[in-house]
């Protein structure tokens, strides 16, 4: 459905992707995870062919995103970072609108969008730029479906979103999926939203660290992982980094994740003994953000 073929991008002096590739198959919930400026953003305006690449080719169900623009915006649902709908028009009318530009009808294609407007239908005479935040992305949505898209592309649209709204929004994307089949590319710079993909990219300045399933990518996690609880996480950290065993160490939550080079967990047990920390350390599975923080190292 979506094949990416050594894409480049540069903005000047800067790369903003290298190199990268990776394919979508048919139904697939996919997921390019990432921090801000990763270079999420420029592959999706690529995709929806607001950008030409400088090097490489990207394709959607076999249309190129340079020769075959018109056919793709005919057959992609975008929805961008930003909340790009008209503010000064209702939840209705801004669906009316959308509509028509694809020359349909909300009636035509109500089924596509009937398990998410249920939740906007008491507010479809409320403008737009009354809307909460999680409404805001049910409409936004709902715009992107409304003329039947065959591939849905979801840019950061979790991003400064309540957790319950994003709960609810992964929930929607996944009836989609069931229902509809719909192949959806979604990008996030939440690594916790990674596994309810069926498979993600790992991109970071522009280059891919990894494609692979969630699962899968945690499996490959390379070390033994600790977990420590301090009664002073902060002076712990600074403590141990000047530890010539460590090979990571970053702050997770209320705890640290250290990871070491030779396995030997009684070096870091004695040095905070010795300096009078309160502790508790337990080995643990790794999760996506563990992953690509070793990543990251590695390259």
């Amino acid at each position: 459905m979506i094949e990416i073929n050594n894409i480049s991008k540069n903005y000047g002096l800067t790369n903003a992707l290298s190199d990268v590739s990776f394919s979508v198959g048919e139904g697939k919930l996919f997921g390019l995870i990432g921090p801000d400026g990763a270079g999420k953003s420029t592959l999706f305006r690529i995709l929806t062919t607001l950008l030409i690449p400088n090097k490489g080719k990207a394709t959607l169900l076999g249309f190129d995103t340079v020769k075959d623009y018109k056919q793709i915006r005919n057959i992609v649902g975008y929805m961008p970072g930003n909340f790009s709908l008209y503010m000064d028009l209702s939840v209705q009318e801004n669906l009316e609108f959308f509509a028509k530009v694809f020359k349909t009808t909300i009636k035509a294609n109500y089924g596509m969008i009937k398990d998410i407007y249920v939740m906007l239908e008491p507010f479809k005479n409320r403008r737009a730029s009354d809307l909460s935040g999680g409404m805001k992305q049910k409409l936004a949505l709902c715009c992107a479906l409304i003329h039947k898209p065959k591939i849905l592309l979801l840019d950061e649209p979790t991003f400064g979103v309540d957790p319950v709204s994003r709960k609810e929004f992964w929930e929607n994307l996944k009836i989609l999926q069931a229902k509809e089949g719909l192949t959806t590319l979604v990008s996030t710079p939440y690594m916790d939203e990674a596994s309810m993909c069926d498979e993600i990219a790992l991109i970071q300045n522009g280059k891919l660290l990894t494609v692979n399933t969630p699962p899968n990518i945690c499996n490959n996690f390379s070390s033994t992982l600790y977990k420590i609880v301090t009664n002073d996480n902060y002076k712990a950290v600074v403590l141990l980094r000047k530890l010539d065993e460590i090979k990571s160490i970053y702050m997770f939550g209320a705890s640290l994740h250290i990871t070491l080079k030779n396995n030997k967990d009684s070096i870091i047990k004695d040095e905070l003994t010795q300096n009078n920390f309160e502790f508790s350390m337990e080995i643990i599975e790794p999760n996506i953000e563990d992953s690509f923080m070793e990543l990251m190292i590695k390259n």
